[in-house]
This record gives structure tokens, C-alpha cells and sequence, in this order.
């Protein structure tokens, strides 16, 4: 078996990095440990009004790389006080209304985190014959308040965000398993890019700036603002993907991807194919396995904020699949992490400064 490119502190900084909650809108504590994680490895950092860090590696070059992923995990708002003193909420990106039943919350509040409980009615109390599904509307907060007054009492308002306090583990000695996976673990693999780099003595002839980006799940809007602020060359943006192999999904209609089984390179519009075509030729020179994806009019991540940005920016995805997407249960393969440190890294050293990546020769 290959020795792991990660190291204790690689995964003792992955698991403090997954336990802190960083909802769309509120990533500083976590960009914060990752930019403490980076110190050694980099030249300097900038951050932007939004939350956005950037790690930069020869700040001097005129020639820019990105390597990106996202800080953000979904979560919801409290959104409505009942006199009862229950808490009913609405969406911060993409929560999953389904899953909330009987889920254990952190209401965040100026005076600390408070417990409370999403409630559901009792099996015996329900009627089987048009039992009710959990939906946006139905599903509710119990704080252990008598009622409104109570709860403002405590600290918590319409405003107030809340996640899930889930936290990191190892499943069967080399599965990942958390909340917001989706992206953070996107930070933790471009960070271990830049480790390696630093570690292994790789000067680039090009600018390098490791991007973790806020508020991707309520529209990229991290990324459209930092790619203005930074007018990069080129860009290399790493998200999560389905695994399609898990029961009720249909890899005809999602495509077919499985954790275990290497990165996925995305085919779309917004992937420009000569740096696409760098990054295949990058996995099979150095024997990494891949998957493939073909994705329609839009990528869905960072990769489209990037493309379109500054009248254009040669950018590619490299995902890493995962299974129970926006659950307290996504699941990654360490394999595929791994993978994906490699194959970034990798594709780093075969970029020239200057590559404008045309597909007319001059």
C-alpha cells in the first residue's frame, strides 16, 4: 500500500477544520484556522470585505494561478417566532428540509451557541393513510421555551443562523464522514497542495493563489468577487460531485461516479479543454486515476464564477465525489482526496507562465 500523503497534522488540522461551523455568511472563525494551517507555507494572505481568504505563493509574478474551493456549509435562518416559543426556519443555501425531523441544531447567538431540537410528530399520532412528509413550511425548532418571550429572553431572533453540530469520523478506516464535506474539504486539499509545495521545494514561474471562497451555496458569489479582485490567468477550482452508485439516483440522468474511484474532470462549457486536456494528460502521465463528467449549460460551482470573470479565465473542475450531498452524513473516499491533492499539484507543474491556452495558434 502507498504511504499517504497526509499526515497527523494534516488530519488532526481536517478535523478541527470540519467541527467549526462556517454557515454561508459566517466563515470567518473557519477561515481563520485555515489560514493559520497555511502560515508556514506561503508568502502572504489577503482577505476581502465578504469573508474570502487568499493564501499567495511569489505575490511579485504578473503571471496568476488559482487553485480554489469554498468555505461555506449550508445551513438555516431562524425566520419566525411562534407565541408557543417555536423556531421555524428558512433555507441558507441548500438545506435539506428532509432530513431535519428529530436533528439536534446550534442556534448561534451573540451570547454563545444554544442547543435545540428540530420536532416531529409522534409515529402513533400521525395518519398513515395521508401522512404528512417533512417540508419547509411544517418543520420547527424546539428550544425548551415556554414561549416567544422566552426564547428572545435567551438570545435567539429572526436572524439567528443554526447548523448541525455533527462531527468528523472514519468509517471503515478510510471513508470521511462529517457535515460540510461540501466544500471544506475543497480548503483542505488546495492546502495540502501548498504544503507539498513548499515541503517538496517547487518554485513556480507563476503567481499561486490558493483561494477558499465564500458564499458559493447561495449563488458563487464568493468567487465572482475575489476572481475581479485577483484578474487570474488561469484557474483551477476543486467541489464536490455525486456518487451516483447509492439507491434512488440514476446515473443515466446524474452520470456515473463513485468514490474510490479517482477525481472527477468535468467536461462544459466553462472548462476550457486545453487546460482540461492538461490536467488528463497531468493523471495519466503520473498514473492517477480519473473519472469523467459531463456536465450541461452550467458547472453548478465556482468554476463558472472564474471562466466568465475578467472577460475570460482558462478554468477547469476537478471534483471529488460524495455520497449523501447536503446531509450530516457526506461520505469521501480517502483514496480520492489523496488523488486530488496529487493531481492539482501535479497539473501546477506543467503550467508555464505566460500559457494563454488559445485554442488558435498564433
Amino acid at each position: 500500500m502507498a504511504t499517504s500523503i497526509l499526515n497527523k497534522k494534516s488530519l488532526s488540522f481536517l478535523e478541527k477544520y470540519l467541527n467549526n461551523a462556517s454557515p454561508t455568511g459566517y466563515e470567518w472563525d473557519g477561515q481563520n484556522i485555515w489560514m493559520d494551517y497555511l502560515k508556514p507555507y506561503v508568502d502572504e494572505f489577503f482577505t476581502d470585505t465578504y469573508g474570502t481568504a487568499v493564501a499567495v505563493i511569489n505575490p511579485d509574478a504578473k503571471y496568476k494561478v488559482v487553485i480554489e474551493g469554498h468555505a461555506d456549509e449550508i445551513s438555516w435562518y431562524v425566520n419566525y417566532i411562534s407565541d408557543n416559543g417555536l423556531l421555524y426556519v428558512v433555507r441558507n443555501g441548500g438545506s435539506d428540509h428532509q432530513i431535519a425531523p428529530s436533528k439536534i441544531v446550534n442556534i448561534h447567538t451573540k451570547k454563545g451557541i444554544l442547543k435545540g431540537v428540530f420536532g416531529w410528530p409522534a409515529i402513533h399520532t400521525r395518519n398513515k393513510a395521508k401522512e404528512e412528509a417533512p417540508k419547509p413550511d411544517n418543520i420547527f425548532i424546539d428550544v425548551g421555551a415556554i414561549d416567544k418571550d422566552e426564547v428572545e429572553k435567551m438570545g435567539i431572533h429572526v436572524g439567528c443562523v443554526i447548523t448541525y453540530p455533527d462531527e468528523f469520523h472514519i468509517l471503515n478506516g478510510n471513508k470521511f464522514v462529517c457535515r460540510a464535506l461540501d466544500n471544506r474539504m475543497g480548503g483542505f486539499m488546495i492546502a495540502e497542495v501548498a504544503r507539498l509545495l513548499h515541503e517538496n521545494k517547487k518554485k513556480l514561474p507563476f503567481g499561486l493563489y490558493i483561494t477558499n471562497s465564500v458564499q458559493e451555496e447561495i449563488g458563487l458569489r464568493g468567487a465572482q468577487m475575489i476572481a475581479d479582485r485577483i484578474k487570474p490567468n488561469v484557474a483551477i477550482v476543486t467541489d464536490v460531485t455525486h456518487d451516483t452508485t447509492t439507491p434512488m439516483i440514476d446515473p443515466k440522468k446524474q452520470g456515473l461516479a463513485k468514490i474510490g474511484a479517482g477525481p472527477v474532470i468535468a467536461y462544459a462549457p466553462a472548462v476550457q479543454q486545453n487546460l482540461r486536456d492538461l490536467i488528463i494528460e497531468t493523471a495519466e502521465a503520473n498514473e492517477i486515476p480519473f473519472q469523467r463528467a459531463a456536465l450541461s449549460r452550467a458547472t453548478g460551482t465556482d468554476t463558472d464564477a472564474f471562466a466568465y470573470s475578467n472577460g475570460g479565465v482558462a478554468s477547469a473542475l476537478i471534483s471529488l465525489p460524495l455520497r449523501y450531498m447536503h446531509t450530516t452524513v457526506e461520505m469521501v473516499h480517502q483514496d480520492d482526496v489523496e488523488n486530488v491533492i496529487k493531481l492539482i499539484y501535479q497539473s501546477l507543474l506543467k503550467i508555464d507562465s505566460g500559457e494563454t491556452f488559445s485554442y488558435f495558434k498564433e
